[in-house]
């Protein structure tokens, strides 16, 4: 249909919400994003961005910027909460380039950075308080205000408000684990390499940002009592260091040195059935939140908006390059979450036997097969976004 002159309303200024309006603008799109926050931030720490998302990231032109602020990773290394290296997998020796680590803040910045230079407008302080579609969608906002558009795209995150229009309510489920995330001084002098260290009902997962400076720290325990959905809920550091207390030498020397933490609680969360109708459409974490376990959030709001642009760009009418979004996005989308959801027993495996088992199979792979260990993700890390857009738009 081409988007010359189409004017689209981006809700939210997150990861999804800024790749895919610059996508939009470098179509011809007249794009506006509306974003609550004061000034463009993050208050999370860090990120990893597989193949799938850099692919992304190079289309839109970001690639060298992504590079410049990113730590490329090296490898993989598995351990046992006491110390014990399980596995480790050299990420270079398997020819499996692209794996980067980010602060969320340096990946915003980049992306509000190159929608500005699309075009795009970004505007502060613009809570929105509704919408509704049709066949000209409108945005309401809190102070009045109402914002007129032929598409409105929401990337607002876990708690949308185009999401319950569109699908109406749902109940997340809490999975009965929380998760601890920090920023230390990397004195460890720690390689370009993510560690995971495993344990009884927990795991630590710590890797490098900001050229090494930093470490980035994520700690999960199973837990019974029930932790509010926030990413900005802080916590007593004393806390996640008793939780941890009996994990070996090196994950205590790093929980000695966090200063300030946050905690939230993992809610599981339905992919949603309707992704787009009467001219609106959601994307990221308001369409499918996924769990932390296979580090792919950023990375599918990144193909979202890659997919959507795209199949609006190339679709005979705007229904119909909505439509192609959801059939072109919404079975990975599913596939994907359902991965991360069931990755995290593998980390917390309790009972001794069990866990010697499951260590001594991982042992073993990374001596006979270390490339198939690697291999066996290719399907998450090594999708082409772009390419399954373009061959849609191919075939009509």
């Amino acid at each position: 249909m081409g988007l010359n002159a189409t004017r689209i309303a981006v809700i939210g200024a997150g990861i999804g919400g800024l790749a895919v309006a610059q996508a939009l603008a470098r179509r011809g799109a007249d794009v506006t994003v509306l974003e609550q926050a004061a000034e463009i931030a993050e208050v999370g720490a860090g990120l990893q961005i597989s193949p799938n998302g850099a692919a992304v990231l190079d289309a839109l032109g970001l690639g060298a910027g992504l590079r410049a602020r990113a730590v490329a990773a090296q490898a993989v290394q598995l351990c046992d909460y006491r110390g014990g290296e399980v596995l480790r997998l050299d990420l270079r020796e398997a020819g499996q380039g692209g794996y980067h680590f980010l602060h969320r803040a340096d990946l915003i910045e980049l992306l509000a950075d190159g929608a500005r230079a699309a075009g795009v407008r970004i505007r502060l302080l613009q809570r929105v308080a509704g919408v509704t579609g049709g066949a000209r969608p409108r945005v309401d906002l809190a102070n009045g205000a109402r914002f007129d558009a032929d598409i409105v795209i929401g990337a607002d995150g876990l708690h949308s408000v185009v999401r319950p229009v569109l699908n109406g309510l749902a109940a997340p489920a809490f999975t009965g684990q929380v998760a601890w995330r920090a920023l230390i001084p990397n004195t460890q002098d720690r390689g370009r390499e993510v560690r995971v260290h495993m344990g009884p009902m927990r795991h630590v997962v710590s890797y490098p940002l900001r050229g090494g400076q930093i470490l980035n720290l994520v700690a999960v325990q199973e837990r019974a009592a029930w932790t509010a959905e926030s990413w900005s809920q802080t916590d007593d550091p004393n806390a996640l260091r008793a939780a941890f207390a009996d994990f070996g030498p090196e994950v205590r020397a790093m929980l000695a040195a966090v200063d300030v933490v946050h905690l939230w609680g993992l809610f599981r969360h339905p992919v949603a059935r309707v992704w787009q109708g009467g001219g609106l459409a959601i994307l990221g974490d308001a369409a499918h939140p996924t769990l932390p376990f296979m580090a792919q959030g950023a990375c599918l709001a990144l193909e979202d908006a890659w997919v959507l642009a795209a199949s609006l760009d190339d679709a005979g009418d705007m229904a119909g390059g909505l439509a192609r979004y959801q059939a072109l996005r919404e079975s990975r989308a599913r596939r994907v979450v359902a991965a991360a959801t069931g990755n995290a027993w593998k980390y917390h495996l309790s009972f001794p036997p069990l866990r010697w088992a499951a260590h001594t199979a991982l042992r073993a792979g990374g001596r006979l097969a270390p490339e198939a260990m690697i291999r066996q993700f290719d399907w998450i890390y090594r999708y082409d976004a772009i390419d399954a857009a373009a061959r849609a738009g191919k075939a009509g």
